[in-house]
């Protein structure tokens, strides 16, 4: 996988800390290996600065220890994790897909169904980046729609914790997850809160399984 353009673009640090936790999840890094700060800021062709600062980023979320005088190195990423974010997830998604369908505008449900149907082309077309990209915005979507910031800036630093980028390649999840997508959309035009709620709960715990079976076939799950 080549190295994005770092150059340009603000907020490095985060970015940084999105291309190591997608490595540490495709396989890229594993468990007991090291991170090396000036390695990677030469690979990416920016300043160490950014580099040190997205790898204590990742050591506060718990996906890097810190050695003195030795560096990063990666922790071990178990299914219990996987499982946990999810259940946390579909907790915190589900009480703002809830609130969400109470206030919802018709006007909010067309963008919805627009970024849906969009997110379906890309899977089938198999761009896997943009499937991500459009997958963030849906769920993102109906966050704001909640009105409720508090409760969504959680559910953003959760999602942190989860490898959406690598969905679109764990067998059959596209289109389960455009299925629970639509019911969620359903639920949403109905200003059905409590299937709302049940839809988006379910959405985000089915996941989990699968995922911890594709990330012990690709060796990541110790």
């Amino acid at each position: 996988m080549s190295a994005p353009d770092f150059a340009s673009r603000p907020q490095l640090a985060d970015d940084v800390a999105a291309v190591v936790r997608r490595r540490i999840f495709d396989g890229t890094y594993a468990a007991g290996s090291y991170v090396r700060l000036d390695q990677l800021a030469a690979e990416l062709g920016i300043s160490v600065t950014p580099v040190r600062e997205a790898l204590f980023e990742l050591k506060a979320e718990g996906l890097l220890d810190q050695q003195p005088r030795r560096g990063f190195v990666i922790r071990p990423v178990t299914g219990r994790d996987i499982t946990d974010v999810a259940e946390v997830q579909a907790f915190i998604g589900g009480e703002l897909a809830a609130r969400a369908a109470a206030v919802i505008t018709d006007a909010a449900l067309a963008d919805l169904a627009a970024v849906q149907a969009d997110l379906e082309a890309a899977y089938a077309a198999g761009d896997g980046q943009r499937a991500v990209r459009l997958n963030h915005d849906f769920h993102r979507a109906i966050n704001v729609a909640a009105n409720s910031p508090k409760l969504a800036q959680l559910m953003s630093q959760i999602t942190r914790y989860a490898p959406e980028a690598v969905f679109p390649a764990v067998e059959g999840w596209p289109e389960n997850s455009n299925q629970h997508h639509r019911r969620v959309l359903a639920a949403l035009a109905a200003h059905d809160q409590a299937q709302a709620r049940a839809a988006m709960a379910e959405h985000l715990t089915a996941g989990a399984s699968p995922l911890i079976e594709h990330l012990t076939r690709r060796g990541v799950l110790g």
